[in-house]
């Protein structure tokens, strides 16, 4: 025991210096990294979401002022009130701006889905040169100012465009009734808002619904037909199924946008039905009633929110059912 206890004594001293390091270093390489690299989109997730959204929120509460800042709150709790949420269930104009993005977003999303699913797949379904040019095609567009390109549109829409008298033409040939005048209106109608938002969130269609597709297997297809399948069955029964989450996500990816969309509804829609991004801005700079244009970003945050979670919840139940 006692020829023990120095050498059990002189080994702690000479490893006093080694545990600090050694924890340090099995901290560094099993934990500090991993635990970084998961904060960061969480802080990004606070500071650019979470800490704005509650900024909104609060002022939704508030009371509208003639004064700097524009809002005040009450000095006796519960220090807010709900009357902004009240008011935007008896304007219409709130209403109509709600249905009306709904609507177009909608509409504008089915459109970017017919236009963009052949198009992924024909990607998908390309060679490794000839693809990496498609590819490129895609994401070009967004080399140029979405502005201009924007206003493009406009110039090609308007009345005394090429493009309007080219299409007036054509239609009074060969479907006379539908054409009256020497042209066509297109500017300022749902029309334009709608192929506008198709034209710019193209894209965002298109990459999510390749990405999946391009991961297909292509023997299922293959086995299929020789099991006397045809083409179309094997797109139905195979193809689509397999791409509905590329399919979900690019869909969301263009209808999220495009119901808050203010760009393109104020530049090429109608002034007499706006759409709820139009409302919300009127709201913050012209009305300067900063509280209720909070109340209307907090709905339509809810609006769009609260469906997707949903949907989540159900597709995350499924999925662990059928585990």
């Amino acid at each position: 025991m006692a020829a023990f206890a120095p050498a059990s004594t002189a080994a702690q001293g000479d490893e006093s210096h080694l545990p600090k390091a050694t924890t340090w270093r099995q901290w560094l390489d099993r934990e500090a990294w991993r635990k970084a690299i998961i904060a960061i989109p969480y802080l990004w997730l606070v500071f650019f979401f979470v800490a704005p959204f509650l900024i909104v929120l609060a002022i939704s509460v508030g009371t509208s002022q003639v004064a700097i800042p524009p809002v005040v709150w009450s000095d006796s709790w519960p220090f807010g009130t709900f009357d902004n949420y009240v008011f935007l269930t008896e304007d219409d104009i709130y209403w109509q701006g709600y249905l009306n993005a709904l609507k177009i977003a909608v509409i504008s999303t089915f459109f970017a889905l017919l236009i963009g699913y052949p198009m992924a797949l024909g990607i998908a379904r390309t060679s490794g040169t000839w693809r990496n040019v498609l590819l490129l095609l895609v994401i070009l567009p967004f080399w140029t100012s979405f502005l201009l390109r924007v206003y493009a549109w406009i110039g090609l829409l308007g009345n005394n465009s090429w493009f309007n008298h080219g299409l007036t033409s054509i239609l009074s040939t060969f479907f006379p009734f539908w054409v009256q005048g020497d042209h066509i209106q297109m500017m300022n109608t749902n029309f334009a808002v709608v192929l506008g938002i198709v034209y710019s969130y193209l894209p965002f269609m298109i990459l999510p619904l390749y990405a999946t597709l391009e991961k297909l297997d292509r023997t299922l297809d293959e086995a299929a037909m020789d099991l006397g399948s045809k083409p179309w069955q094997v797109f139905k029964d195979i193809t689509l199924p397999l791409s509905v989450p590329g399919i979900v996500a690019g869909a969301m990816l263009v209808f999220i946008p495009a119901t808050g969309e203010y760009v393109i509804p104020s530049l090429m829609g109608r002034g007499d039905s706006p759409m709820i991004g139009r409302v919300l801005a009127d709201e913050f700079f012209q009305n300067r009633d900063w509280p209720v244009a909070s109340s209307v970003a907090v709905a339509l945050l809810a609006i769009l929110v609260i469906p997707i979670m949903i949907y989540n919840f159900f597709q995350a139940r499924s999925e662990g059912g059928a585990r």
